[in-house]
């Protein structure tokens, strides 16, 4: 394993870097992203992973068991959807009437049922420590997928997953490829830092700006070497529309919503990151992330799940319809998963604890095909009996999807070679 522990020069340059609109050395993150782009066949322009954190109860949500055992079973009846024969918990009423445009796989499976570890693993491909070895899929594609436009290509809906270390989402890749935090889109008069101009950008302003990004870069410079500073005035330039872009203003703007659908979407957290996460990859963002912690539901579950089950029913099945009105999902793959499922077994808090042998996951999107059920698991939900799917196929598919070579090769700061995935398939299921 190589060493992760940056120099502190590096690293209190990383930490600077949030001074600016979009993190740290814009232009050099700008260079990197452009040398990186290729003409790459793609299925997806954008993918927008909804994160679940914490561990959805699959017994409870999308793979009920009537017929199972009483702790199985659970508390709550189950309901048709409108695709024959599929049933799911009767909290999801909403995503009942969506399950024909979305692909269920009911098998996902790993061996780690610690939330640290298996969040890095799900959210990477590749298992590694608690302290995020590997970097997100959505780092990887930053990196990789190049730079389309004047916003960032990489998006976290509030902020990164939790049980994440410091530079645990984009690893070796270094801070340039970390996610750009959003912030909570239901907050009153929600506006981006940096961002949203609440003034009239004057000249003087307008210099103050530029200065601002041109002390962070040469601060990056001087940290990092002048190998990264080739065609500087370039993407000098680039940063700087960056920050006083009227498109990218545009896209965080959740007050040119109508009411009615925002209403839709739910004026929860969730339900507006998800309207927001479609805004974005209308604008060009290749990769959102939306983080809906909360699942650990230890104990009290039936409370829990009461809580926060509607919220996601409203909120996912109000993007899934929203986009396929829109035609966005021709070219957005959309996933929702958490780092595990549930136990079987009610505990003595009235809660179901970790359980990483099986889970369930949602896809959509970008050539998946919908109405479809990939994998089973027994009779209890315990253990998959048909087409486990791991962590590193997941992110297989999702990388594959983008264009971008699971197997190809990164260089770590020391100049280490290492392939983004060591195993791993695409998911064929999901396509025929």
């Amino acid at each position: 394993m190589f060493d992760l522990h940056l120099n502190r020069g590096r690293r209190d340059f990383l930490r600077v870097g949030g001074l600016s609109a979009w993190g740290l050395g814009l232009p050099a993150i700008l260079r990197q992203q452009a040398q990186a782009a290729g003409n790459r066949t793609r299925r997806a322009k954008s993918v927008i992973l909804v994160y679940l954190g914490g561990g959805l109860s699959h017994h409870d949500s999308l793979d009920p068991k009537p017929e199972g055992n009483e702790d199985a079973r659970g508390k709550y009846d189950t309901i048709s959807t409108n695709v024959p024969g599929l049933i799911v918990g009767e909290l999801m009423p909403m995503m009942a009437q969506t399950m024909d445009k979305v692909c269920l796989v009911r098998s996902g499976a790993h061996n780690n049922d610690h939330h640290e570890t298996a969040t890095n693993w799900v959210m990477s491909g590749r298992f590694g420590s608690a302290f995020g070895d590997w970097p997100a899929m959505g780092a990887v594609a930053a990196h990789e997928s190049g730079f389309p436009g004047t916003l960032p290509p990489y998006v976290a809906i509030p902020r990164n997953p939790s049980f994440t270390w410091e530079l645990g989402k984009s690893a070796f890749l270094g801070g340039r490829y970390e996610s750009f935090k959003a912030g909570d889109p239901n907050q009153k008069d929600y506006q981006v830092r940096d961002v949203t101009q609440s003034v009239p950008v004057t000249d003087v302003r307008r210099d103050r700006r530029q200065s601002l990004l041109q002390t962070v870069d040469g601060l990056a410079r001087r940290v990092e070497g002048n190998d990264q500073i080739k065609a500087f005035d370039q993407f000098q330039q680039r940063a700087t529309q960056m920050v006083l872009s009227g498109e990218a203003r545009s896209a965080f703007a959740m007050d040119r919503e109508e009411t009615t659908l925002r209403d839709r979407y739910g004026r929860t957290t969730f339900g507006q990151s998800c309207l927001l996460a479609r805004r974005l990859v209308e604008h060009g963002v290749s990769f959102v992330t939306i983080n809906s912690g909360g699942w650990d539901h230890h104990s009290k579950i039936w409370d829990g799940l009461e809580r926060m089950l509607p919220d996601f029913d409203r909120g996912f099945s109000a993007l899934i319809n929203d986009m396929h009105a829109r035609g966005l999902l021709d070219d957005t793959l959309v996933v929702a998963m958490g780092e595990f499922g549930r136990t079987p077994k009610i505990n003595k808090d009235v809660g179901r604890d970790h359980w990483a042998p099986a889970a369930s996951l949602l896809f959509a999107g970008a050539g998946v095909q919908p109405g479809k059920i990939i994998g089973a698991t027994d009779k209890d939900g315990s253990q998959v009996t048909d087409n486990p799917i791991a962590p590193a196929d997941v992110a297989f598919t999702v990388l594959d999807s983008l264009g971008i070579d699971p197997r190809k090769q990164l260089r770590t700061p020391d100049g280490r070679p290492v392939e983004i995935l060591d195993e791993g398939r695409r998911v064929e299921e999901l396509y025929v």
